[in-house]
């Protein structure tokens, strides 16, 4: 008799976007407002992950929609009462952000296994 498999969650049976991968992963680090958002996405991609305000706030608008992020209910002592609402990883996000973490873990894994040796003026 085959083993039944649990029916795998619509947010986590394919690899995250770099935008949402980076995004939850700045969320991971501590909660914050949309601009400061995007500003660590550059940072930590090194500006390989572009994100416009309306892309951002699309992604941002799904990530809320299925749960991964809602808003921080308290602000940061002395922080600038003109900045918008505070972002925060919820523990699905958490669930999912490791997920993908184990997800990219085995690739890294399956690389090594080949045992590749990068050539000489090939990184």
């Amino acid at each position: 008799m085959p083993a039944t498999r649990r029916a795998p969650d619509a947010t986590t049976s394919k690899p995250l976007k770099p935008a949402v991968f980076h995004i939850l992963l700045a969320l991971a680090q501590r909660d914050n407002y949309g601009y400061a958002l995007m500003q660590a996405v550059r940072e930590a991609s090194d500006g390989h992950v572009p994100l416009r305000p309306g892309s951002f706030y699309r992604h941002l608008a799904k990530l809320m929609d299925d749960g991964l992020v809602g808003e921080a209910s308290a602000r940061r002592a002395g922080d600038d009462p003109r900045r918008g609402a505070y972002y925060r990883l919820t523990p699905r996000g958490h669930s999912v952000l490791a997920d993908e973490r184990r997800r990219l873990a085995a690739l890294v894994a399956a690389i090594d296994g080949l045992g590749l040796v990068p050539r000489k003026g090939h990184a």
